[in-house]
């Protein structure tokens, strides 16, 4: 029977090697049977030629250049086939016995680019199927100032675009499985910024001119007037508000402040660049 100081110091041993675990006892990045691909770097040990040990990128032709060796084909193995090309080459022509293990350190032969109001926007890589959401948190997550929708644009074989647009509060809020799309490599996925919303005012009010909204929320005719600090004893019920239309031309609207006010008339949305002009009344 093993004495308690025998017993501690197993114990001890064991919580040790717990902690220098090598490398390869991690979780991989990619699942066993994930094919390889253009792009995609690879680790190589050779465990009776250490001097082969190497870590390398798969070529555009698809093929891993090891020292000594040459050219091997390496896209669309697995990890594990790869291993067995590499032993089988080897114990061909350079060694009587070769234990070779190739371990996936990088995935970017699919990849999707996300950009906009993330944390990390660019090109990230992934081994297998993504979905929206992944792929956001993999750019690190919404940034401060992201806007309400998330564009997603992907190519099609005949080389045309297609873009869907998916709402960030269906999406992260509430984790509406419906919206979280499947994506596919190079797709590119833009997470809109927040809209500001810049709108003139003149006339009688307590104070005029330009002011500005950050946001994704609704800018109305009332919430600018009140912003504005209300109008003064003099305006006139009758607010115009001009804006430039599709075709360049400029567009007059005509709004009633107490109909607004008491619910008779809809309070008006206003527009990016709306100019509300306020008269003043004679009566």
């Amino acid at each position: 029977m093993k004495t308690l100081p025998a017993l501690r110091r197993l114990l001890a041993l064991a919580a040790a090697l717990a902690v220098v675990a090598p490398a390869w006892a991690q979780a991989p990045i990619a699942s066993a049977d994930y094919r390889l691909g253009p792009r995609d770097r690879v680790k190589i040990e050779v465990f009776e030629v250490p001097e082969l040990n190497s870590e390398l990128r798969v070529a555009d032709d698809g093929t891993v250049n090891l020292p000594v060796v040459g050219a091997v084909p390496a896209a669309g193995l697995t990890v594990g086939e790869l291993g067995q090309a590499l032993k089988r080459r080897l114990e061909a022509d350079y060694v009587t016995r070769a234990s070779v293990r190739v371990e996936l350190t990088e995935v970017l032969s699919k990849t999707v680019t996300v950009l906009g109001a993330v944390s990390r926007p660019g090109t990230h890589g992934h081994p297998g199927d993504w979905t929206l959401l992944e792929a956001i948190t993999a750019a690190g997550g919404l940034a401060t100032g992201h806007g309400s929708r998330v564009l997603v644009q992907r190519r099609a074989a005949n080389g045309l675009t297609d873009q869907v647009s998916i709402p960030v509060e269906g999406l992260v809020e509430r984790a509406d499985p419906r919206v979280n799309l499947p994506l596919l490599p190079d797709d590119l996925v833009n997470v809109e910024r927040a809209r500001q919303t810049t709108i003139y005012l003149l006339g009688a009010v307590a104070a005029a001119g330009e002011l500005k909204f950050d946001g994704n929320s609704r800018v109305s005719l009332l919430t600018v007037i009140a912003r504005a600090g209300g109008l003064t004893d003099r305006a006139s019920p009758r607010i115009s508000i001009k804006r430039h239309g599709d075709d360049g031309r400029v567009v007059e609207v005509e709004a009633h402040y107490n109909r607004i006010l008491n619910g008779r008339d809809p309070d008006l949305e206003l527009q990016d660049g709306d100019l509300v002009v306020v008269k003043e009344s004679f009566f």
